[in-house]
């Protein structure tokens, strides 16, 4: 997802090859189905695999990471509905609804609702329809219904329309810098403009937080190599390296030797 793109309402999705989405940072609040084939989730500590006919539920302003797996000789197929901020509010002062507290919620969650189910898959009727706003918006709250009849705690994470508070940056990007993300997402996410961000960040670390996160993944990936025994194939993606060339090119610059030469033979 680009930055400040809002997705369409209602996303079905298909791939015949291993899929890996781009941005790995979940903008706004989404539910959605595994169609065909399998899901995997990574909000960097827990790896969670969806299969066919089981539901996710994803959390905004979080750093998480997508693969979608094909079956054998076949597709990866999901149906998804996302609820942007406008969405929520209106359907917060229809109903009545506010976020009393504010919750350290995972990135996501695994629903299990036979009612919203069976809801998802209703909406793949509609996927060759012209679309309609109106009647988007209806589907929307709909499953919006479900999801607080099921959980009604769930009002305050829906309808929790607050900044991320500012946070410790050191254990932050400590624990995330695997996540492929801009300099201005990681800012936001710990609660800063991005001139505080950087101000802040070469304060504790010494190092411009580009150079930074390239150093420490690097590094991470060294560790990996020569401790666990993990292919160079197997962890550039996971470590935030968009192609395999970048990576090793990166990694030679660093250490002096391609990455594969310390590969177990």
């Amino acid at each position: 997802m680009s930055e400040n793109t809002i997705p369409f309402p209602i996303n079905y999705s298909c791939h015949f090859t291993e899929f890996r989405e781009g941005e790995q940072f979940a903008q706004i609040h989404s539910l959605g189905l595994v169609l065909s084939g399998e899901m995997e989730l990574n909000d960097g500590i827990t790896k969670t695999i969806f299969k066919e006919g089981e539901l996710y539920s994803a959390r905004k302003n979080r750093l998480l990471k997508f693969a979608k797996y094909p079956p054998k000789d076949g597709e990866i197929r999901t149906v998804t509905i996302y609820f942007d901020e406008d969405i929520l509010r209106d359907f917060s002062r229809e109903y009545g609804y506010q976020a009393e507290k504010k919750e350290n919620v995972p990135a996501y969650i695994k629903p299990d609702q036979k009612a919203l189910t069976s809801f998802m898959y209703s909406l793949l009727a509609y996927e060759e329809l012209p679309s309609s706003r109106e009647l988007l918006r209806l589907k929307q709250k709909e499953a919006l219904l479900l999801m607080l009849n099921d959980d009604p705690g769930l009002k305050d994470i829906l309808f929790d329309f607050s900044e991320p508070h500012k946070i410790d940056i050191e254990s932050f990007m400590n624990r995330n810098f695997h996540f492929n993300v801009n300099v201005e997402r990681f800012a936001y996410l710990t609660g800063r403009s991005l001139s505080a961000f950087k101000r802040d960040f070469q304060k504790i670390f010494g190092l411009p937080p580009r150079q930074w996160l390239q150093l420490r993944r690097l590094k991470e990936a060294h560790f990996l190599l020569t401790q666990k025994g993990r292919s160079v194939s197997d962890i550039y993606l996971d470590l935030g390296f968009e192609n395999l060339s970048h990576f090793s090119f990166a990694f030679k610059k660093q250490f002096g030797y391609p990455p594969s030469s310390l590969q177990v033979k």
